[in-house]
């Protein structure tokens, strides 16, 4: 039998998503909130700049330019993560990648909307039913006006769960894929297999499909994030009696601590904590 890895990692969520525009296009089509006749038919990948060399369990970005059925172009950022910040965090490189489109003196009517989608690993809407998330810029006195240049999407995939399986099918199909697959799965359901992209998909899911090296960022991911909770957890108790700007400077200074004493370089460090290297090496001394 397989043994599958988790596609919420940060290396098989690129092995699938980040090189395979067929796969990603079925997956979009099937989780953004597009508009009736605006199915994404082609799409092309945008460099990165944000994207780490390293597996960072707080930040993965995958970014593409879409046209849709009727020819109009948009930009998807695709993120999964599962830090406290995800919000902030996809706002901003939403906004990074509409700003990003035009060079200096360009007209901004060249400007294509942008579409955030965050896959987040983590509750934090406490209705426990809702767990998908669709912001707009809306004129407060009149909700129907809207600004659609970008929108943002969150979906809790702890949350998720396949209650009506007839309805947007797809879309339960391949959330499914993403939250249910890991490393104790052997026997992958039937009707995952329909979907010609999903099998595939599963296919790059293998462990088989990794490298010993890959193996090895892999296990330092979930390593990564287990220390990353513990962590957390221990500063944000502690934040409570030293308050909060004090529990979070402890955090990062042990975690920068146990990554230095696993061989990670000073700018490893500071791209998962989103610091500098001053700054880092403050926290070390």
């Amino acid at each position: 039998m397989p043994r599958y890895l988790d596609p919420k990692t940060d290396i098989v969520f690129k092995k699938i998503f980040g090189q395979n525009p067929k796969i990603l296009k079925s997956f979009l089509n099937a989780v953004l909130p597009l508009p009736a006749g605006g199915l994404i038919v082609s799409l092309e990948y945008l460099a990165n700049e944000q994207v780490p060399v390293i597996p960072a369990f707080k930040f993965t970005v995958v970014d593409v330019k879409c046209t849709d059925e009727q020819g109009r172009v948009f930009i998807v950022e695709m993120q999964i993560q599962w830090a406290a910040s995800f919000k902030q965090r996809l706002l901003f490189n939403a906004s990074r990648a509409y700003v990003h489109q035009l060079e200096k003196g360009e007209n901004y009517e060249l400007l294509k909307p942008v579409y955030g989608l965050g896959l987040i690993n983590t509750s934090f809407d406490p209705d426990e039913d809702h767990w998908y998330h669709h912001y707009k810029i809306v004129n407060v006195e009149k909700p129907q006006v809207e600004i659609k240049d970008l929108q943002l999407i969150f979906i809790e995939l702890p949350k998720f769960r396949a209650k009506n399986y007839r309805e947007k099918k797809l879309q339960v199909l391949w959330l499914r894929f993403i939250s249910e697959l890991n490393e104790k799965v052997n026997q992958v359901p039937p009707e995952l297999l329909e979907v010609a992209e999903i099998k595939q998909a599963l296919e790059l899911a293998e462990e088989a499909a990794y490298t010993p090296v890959e193996l090895d960022d892999y296990n330092r991911y979930w390593d990564a994030v287990s220390v990353e909770k513990t962590l957390i957890s221990d500063a944000l108790r502690r934040g409570e009696a030293m308050g909060r700007a004090e529990g979070v400077h402890a955090s990062h200074q042990l975690l920068a601590r146990k990554w230095l004493s696993k061989g990670m370089t000073l700018e490893e460090i500071a791209k998962l904590l989103d610091l500098s290297l001053d700054e880092v090496a403050a926290l070390l001394n």
